[in-house]
């Protein structure tokens, strides 16, 4: 009856939107009627969209289409009409994801799909469709390409618009083919060119700007208080990074796909569909938050069997490095060649990380309190050799150091009852990690490896080719693929920001793809930015949990100081949510606040059901998350500045008891000046209880409800 009652439902949406069988325009609705999406082609035949939310204007009219490398006729976004009557159709699915935020994700939406053809100068058929999707939670469209004249086509650009309503506020980083490790802006669109062009790019080893109008996505927008928007891609296969580009005197972002060397953007085997483009829409900042648009968009997993993929915890033999307390290297060998080099007889230089002794005691302390795996990186030779030298050849990413012992220090994380997490550092040279691949691979199965964290530092090899286009692309999906068969989790670092891929491919367990917590000083503001943004595409591997903010106190000539609280860096476990969490401090930092440690030991990384109760770009979130494997609910929270927040525990179940610990910021704490001030106390609570918190200047708190 239920069933039969949705398709009622959706026949009659549908009797109220339609197109003519061969008019010039046509309408499709949400399947809650909020949200409106008109198609035309224009007297030129030009298609365009336009978008409306309660009836207000959200994406004007805005033009679509291509160019493609034909000098007799590049025009593939003029001149069309319709080959057929647009087809509309309604789904309401539901799916279960291997890892995620709740334990089930709703796929509801009306689609529209035209199929549109023109006469080519060469009096040949053009043929182009293109999908939307009308979601209650925003809108999306792709290009199909069918199979025409040729085998494929090159594509020279994309001029998909998204033409905004007014002069938005925006939270964006500055167009970049090759990083999004950018602190965010805060302004109006209109203001987009002056503060690019007047503001010193950060220092990346590896950037590639391209317009001052140039923005990345996703970029997370508001207008009035009822309005919150948010433009990404999802689904990126085989096709570069989108980008956009702003119109300032028309406030109109423009399609900017990432350059292939030659610059054309792109080559495709027809047929062939692009990936979406998607706008998010709500009245509340928490809309954004717990939109699964993306996700949706992805193609299910071909995966038949998904047990051996399985949410982490980890520590690593990583902070002491990029604090400078430790290195990467193993001796400080001039005139290096790995091809040549013999480690045996080299002298070490007494800073290297990564060996036996040190890791020993990392899987200790990372067993004896309940972590899943321990990350080491620098365990492998090459690290002499390759920072800013653009080698193709650096690392082959099986051979140790003759100070890290493989097989003991496995078989002794193993009978401490966890795992190593291996580290491919590329190097950016993907010809070589392409060529070391499968190896690298077979020796994680040698050693029970079932993790491994790619990095992607320094420009792309060979040269010419960016971390953002349709070559790296294609390398960043394979290397996931390839790692399927071994039954290996990727971990990807400064690739392409993730679409929502890991719902097609879930050993995707984290990329970074952002400002992280290597940056040791970014700003307050940074963590209650990202959930809007880099997060909108798939999880994000932060590696929070930094309890000792004075680098200086243990890594002599570090000056920089983590600008977060402890009770901060709680909280970011709740609302930066990831399959793959990490405790990034040292163990003896741990060691020291053994009290806040717990809620680290505590808190789950999978999750049955999660409620954004309270957020706002830029100032604060607040997030509520049951675990997967008990009744038991966590709640956290963070802020840029100082705020006082009455949270109810309204979505407790009624009628049960819990054990709440409330972990937060002491009175006098603040991330600048007294970071580590933070107070816990204990209380019995339930879904009538409200429990005040306040959270300082990069700040934040976190509570485990502990079902009694």
């Amino acid at each position: 009856m239920k069933s039969f009652l949705a398709a009622l439902a959706a026949i009659a949406l549908l009797a109220t939107q339609g197109c003519a069988p061969t008019g010039s325009d046509c309408s499709v609705a949400s399947p809650d009627g909020r949200i409106h999406l008109t198609f035309a082609l224009n007297s030129e035949g030009c298609p365009s969209y336009a978008v409306t939310f309660d009836g207000d204007t959200v994406v004007r009219p805005s033009l679509m289409g291509f160019e493609v490398a034909d000098p007799a006729d590049p025009d593939f976004h003029s001149g069309f009409s319709f080959a057929a009557r647009p087809a509309m159709e309604s789904v309401d699915s539901v799916w279960v994801p291997v890892w995620g935020e709740n334990d089930t994700i709703v796929n509801r939406y009306t689609a529209l799909n035209v199929r549109l053809t023109k006469k080519s100068s060469s009096g040949a058929d053009r043929l182009l469709n293109i999908a939307f999707r009308v979601y209650d939670d925003g809108i999306a469209f792709r290009y199909i390409f069918p199979a025409q004249g040729s085998d494929s086509l090159v594509i020279t650009d994309e001029y998909s618009q998204f033409a905004m309503p007014s002069d938005l506020t925006a939270w964006w980083i500055p167009g970049d083919y090759d990083t999004q490790e950018y602190e965010y802006n805060r302004s109006r669109l209109s203001e987009i060119r002056s503060i690019n062009e007047g503001t010193d790019k950060l220092g990346n080893v590896s950037q590639t700007g391209f317009s001052p109008t140039g923005v990345q996505t996703s970029l997370m927008l508001k207008g009035s208080d009822s309005l919150y928007m948010n433009i990404h891609e999802a689904a990126l296969v085989d096709f570069p990074a989108m980008h956009l580009d702003l119109d300032p005197s028309t406030l109109t972002f423009r399609s900017w796909l990432t350059p292939l060397p030659d610059g054309t953007k792109a080559v495709v085997g027809l047929p062939f569909r692009t990936p979406w483009r998607v706008v998010m829409i709500g009245d509340e900042a928490t809309d954004i938050l717990a939109s699964d648009i993306i996700y949706n968009l992805n193609d299910p997993t071909p995966y038949d069997d998904t047990s051996w993929i399985t949410p982490v915890k980890y520590m690593g033999v990583w902070w002491e490095m990029i604090t400078g307390k430790s290195a990467w290297s193993y001796t400080d060998a001039e005139n290096f060649d790995l091809a040549t080099f013999d480690y045996s007889k080299a002298r070490p230089h007494g800073r290297h990380a990564a060996n036996t002794a040190n890791v020993k005691r990392y899987i200790d302390f990372a067993a004896a309190n309940g972590f899943d795996q321990l990350l080491v990186e620098g365990w492998n030779t090459g690290w002499e050799d390759w920072f800013g030298k653009e080698k193709e050849f650096v690392f082959d990413f099986v051979t140790p150091y003759p100070d890290f012992d493989l097989k003991e220090l496995n078989d002794y994380a193993h009978s401490k009852g966890i795992r190593l997490m291996m580290h491919h550092e590329t190097s950016g040279s993907i010809p070589n990690y392409e060529q070391w691949m499968d190896s690298a691979y077979s020796l994680m199965d040698t050693y029970g490896y079932n993790a491994v964290k790619s990095g992607y530092v320094g420009n792309i090899l060979p040269k010419g080719e960016n971390h953002y286009n349709q070559n790296s692309v294609r390398h960043y999906l394979n290397a996931i693929r390839r790692a399927a068969d071994h039954k290996i989790m990727v971990n990807a670092h400064e690739a392409v920001r993730p679409t929502g891929l890991a719902r097609t491919y879930p050993n995707l367990v984290g990329n970074e793809s952002a400002l992280g917590t290597e940056y040791q000083n970014m700003s307050t503001a940074h963590e209650t930015i990202l959930p809007f943004t880099r997060l909108k595409g798939g999880p994000m591997d932060f590696t929070p949990g930094i309890f000792r903010t004075d680098l200086g106190s243990f890594a002599p000539g570090n000056k920089e100081h983590k600008r977060a609280t402890t009770a901060n860096q709680l909280g970011v476990y709740l609302t930066m949510y990831s399959p793959l969490q990490m405790a990034a401090d040292l163990p003896e930092h741990y060691m020291e606040k053994p009290d806040a440690f717990q809620f680290i030991k505590d808190v789950p990384v999978d999750w049955s059901e999660s409620r954004y109760l309270a957020a706002e770009p830029g100032e604060y979130i607040i997030v509520a998350r049951r675990d997967k494997k008990s009744p038991d609910w966590y709640v956290g929270g963070v802020a840029n500045e100082p705020l006082d927040y009455q949270l109810s525990l309204s979505f407790l179940p009624a009628g049960a008891s819990y054990e709440a610990t409330i972990y937060a910021d002491a009175p006098e704490a603040d991330a600048l000046t007294n970071p580590e001030a933070y107070v816990i106390t204990t209380s019995t609570v339930d879904s009538s209880t409200v429990i005040p918190v306040h959270m300082a200047r990069g700040g934040g708190f976190a509570i485990s409800l502990k079902k009694q």
